[in-house]
């Protein structure tokens, strides 16, 4: 039988993607709005363009009026599940205080038209923000009741797109948000089982260090590093950016075992699925799948997190350092990984530009940075805070 969380097949996928040297999920994405209808005019997308994405990614500023995602009080069942976990596992990574996530469908439709009528509006703008006092800001928060089965992402889509057509919501927000259903959601699920159990294991970069305590709640002078895994602690949830910039961007310049990575966010968010978490963390976030599923790895120094957040502003490093001891860790750790990886980069496009200022600094410059960078891993090596 055909699994309804999803809406195309295995064998769908696999078709798509026999004889391809390279498997580019806005190429799948086009074919999944052709074959779903969404946002479509006939053979052409809606708004004359496929992707949105340039204008949804925008920093943002705390407000007043932008609302919460809906929540829910613990019925009986829940309770007791809660009450067990915290006797069993009490002493485990995360909280069970505060739960408040929908358990059941109908709780499940409430939170999907909560979320479409008070933050769609906003998604696409807000999509790739952060924020330390508002974790959730327009997020859905519905990808763990989709994985779960308590809605379906037909529903959900059918929901957006007709949020669109009334006039509710912008093109950007609508697109965005639908694409990450049609597109990243579907399209993971397919590399996953397209690559087969030992794509969990593929590790391209050779990056074997252990995965640094702040991970678990240590302590950290960097205030994104806290946000991120405090968030995580009591939700169970991180954004997509948080994700992939903060906690993935950390991990891939210091050098941490991706396998290592894989199992700690299959072990403490509400919807990590390894379905789902083996190609976005093997793949996407650590490029240890040697670029099956990115054509460049997913890395930034300091200035990307300062422009998308207001962590930078209450942290104990300074993001426009980048030597000394004040020097914010990202930022040599993105020179300390390019030089160590050029061999494998140096003829990749996408490089060209962050190879090109690199060259076009002194040596003695070159060596500090490198240097810097390599007191960092040895100071997360020794599980001395960074």
């Amino acid at each position: 039988l055909e699994d309804t969380r999803f809406l195309s097949s295995r064998a769908f996928f696999d078709t798509w993607a026999q004889g391809r040297k390279s498997f580019r999920m806005e190429h799948f994405y086009r074919l999944m709005r052709r074959k779903t209808g969404f946002l479509m005019q006939g053979d052409q997308p809606e708004g004359g363009q496929w992707n949105y994405d340039a204008e949804n990614r925008k920093a943002t500023k705390p407000d007043l009026f932008r609302k919460s995602p809906l929540r829910f009080a613990p019925n009986a069942v829940t309770q007791q599940v809660i009450e067990l976990v915290s006797a069993q596992f009490g002493d485990h990574f995360g909280a069970v205080a505060g739960f408040d996530w929908a358990t059941t469908r109908q709780e499940a439709h409430r939170a999907l038209d909560a979320f479409v009528t008070n933050a769609l509006p906003r998604f696409g703008d807000e999509q790739d923000a952060m924020l330390c006092d508002d974790p959730m800001l327009s997020h859905s928060l519905l990808s763990p009741y989709m994985n779960l089965g308590l809605l379906s992402p037909q529903e959900v889509c059918t929901t957006v797109e007709a949020a669109y057509h009334a006039g509710k919501v912008p093109i950007n927000a609508a697109e965005g948000y639908i694409r990450q259903v049609i597109g990243w959601r579907e399209y993971m699920r397919g590399i996953y089982h397209l690559q087969g159990p030992d794509y969990a294991t593929s590790n391209g970069l050779g990056h074997h260090a252990p995965l640094p305590p702040v991970y678990w709640g240590a302590p950290s002078k960097m205030a994104c590093m806290r946000a991120a895994v405090d968030q995580t602690k009591r939700y169970a949830y991180a954004h997509h950016i948080q994700r992939l910039m903060v906690t993935g961007n950390f991990g891939l310049l210091a050098g941490v075992s991706p396998q290592e990575l894989h199992e700690w966010y299959l072990s403490v968010y509400i919807d990590a699925f390894e379905w789902v978490e083996v190609p976005n963390t093997i793949g996407m976030s650590q490029w240890a799948d040697g670029g099956l599923v990115a054509s460049k790895p997913y890395i930034a120094s300091g200035a990307y997190i300062d422009r998308m957040s207001d962590y930078c502003k209450s942290c104990h490093y300074s993001v426009v350092e980048k030597l000394g001891d004040r020097a914010c860790p990202f930022n040599a750790l993105y020179w300390h990984f390019l030089n160590r990886h050029r061999a494998f980069f140096k003829r990749n496009p996408r490089m060209g530009q962050a190879y090109h200022l690199w060259d076009s600094f002194t040596p003695e410059r070159q060596a500090a940075l490198i240097a810097k960078g390599q007191a960092i891993i040895c100071d997360l090596a020794a599980n001395r805070p960074v």
